[in-house]
């Protein structure tokens, strides 16, 4: 009993109580933009050699840009959508060496795996990864330590499209009612981690479509996470 009660503290120390301070916080986290008219669409647990390809060809067709936050043993697994992903545009960010949730990975592993992760992403498109996103959002003691070296990136809205029982129409819904100023919203591009459907990924993407035809949604501007930090930095550099 005592061991299970010290395991127990370890645990609640080592990451529940840092994820719960750092989300109440926003210590060193970017979770929302302040320039109006802007929405950044990020997309996790990718690449999926079934589905990405097939949100690729949405997001060119509606002209949107977005930034995927991918695996790093996939990213070296599918290369050549990694690529296409760089390629068109979009903005590729870290999302662990493998989707699993910081709660259970020490320190180093967690470091070294996301120095791999670096490297097959910069290997594949020349430009090193620089935002990060844990996975669940969960955090440890270690990535405040991170946090020094990449921008850990949050959001505004999860809108639980890993789950097939949402739907098409209510997953549209919810992304109706996410477009707001500095929004950043998350979607998943793969069914194939810890609690998502394997199928879910079908409904996000006729969600996303029906949305892209909204006259309200091709009013705004979708840009990466790159491009809404950057509006932020010169409207504050403006107003000196």
């Amino acid at each position: 009993m005592i061991w299970l009660i010290a395991f127990l503290c370890c645990f609640l120390f080592y990451g529940i109580i840092p994820t719960i301070l750092i989300r109440k916080t926003g210590f060193r986290i970017y979770r929302k933009g302040t320039q109006s008219g802007m929405i950044a669409l990020t997309f996790d647990d990718g690449p999926d050699p079934y589905y990405t390809p097939r949100l690729l060809d949405i997001l060119k067709k509606h002209q949107v840009k977005a930034t995927f936050f991918i695996v790093g043993t996939k990213a070296k697994k599918y290369p050549d959508i990694v690529k296409r992903i760089h390629e068109e545009g979009h903005e590729i960010g870290m999302h662990n060496y493998r989707h699993i949730s910081n709660w259970f990975v020490f320190p180093p592993f967690l470091q070294r795996g996301l120095r791999k992760s670096a490297e097959a992403i910069e290997q594949i498109t020349g430009q090193r990864p620089i935002y990060y996103r844990p996975p669940w959002g969960h955090f440890n003691v270690c990535t405040l330590l991170l946090q020094k070296k990449y921008q850990t990136i949050m959001w505004t809205n999860i809108l639980g499209d890993w789950k097939v029982h949402v739907g098409v129409i209510e997953l549209f819904q919810r992304l109706k009612n996410s477009l707001k100023d500095g929004a950043i919203i998350v979607l998943h591009d793969s069914g194939d981690t810890f609690g998502a459907d394997k199928n879910a990924p079908e409904n996000m993407l006729a969600a996303l479509e029906l949305l892209l035809k909204e006259e309200g949604a091709r009013k705004m501007k979708w840009v990466t996470i790159s491009d809404m930090m950057n509006a932020q930095t010169k409207k504050q550099i403006s107003s000196v």
